[in-house]
């Protein structure tokens, strides 16, 4: 259980790792603001949501977890 565990993690770490050089390659390529957004939004929504995640599976069921979800929910409500 507990490689399953440390295979998800990392999964999630390394696909958030992915979004987030995706969405900064985004944020160069782009020509206007708009689109610009859109790549931001990437960043914030599946990158940092999926990095957050993964730091969740590795801490377990800990006060670190729920500090986790708070800033999860508040990346959500404040990303553009």
């Amino acid at each position: 259980m507990d490689v399953a565990l440390y295979f998800l993690s990392w999964a999630l770490l390394a696909g958030g790792g992915f979004f987030c050089v995706v969405g900064a390659v985004g944020l160069l390529r782009m020509p206007d603001a708009f689109t610009r957004l859109h790549a931001a939004s990437i960043i914030d929504t599946l990158g940092v949501g999926m990095i957050i995640a993964g730091l969740m599976v590795q801490s377990g069921l800990t006060l670190t977890t729920a500090r986790l979800g708070i800033i999860l929910v508040l990346v959500f409500f404040t990303s553009p």
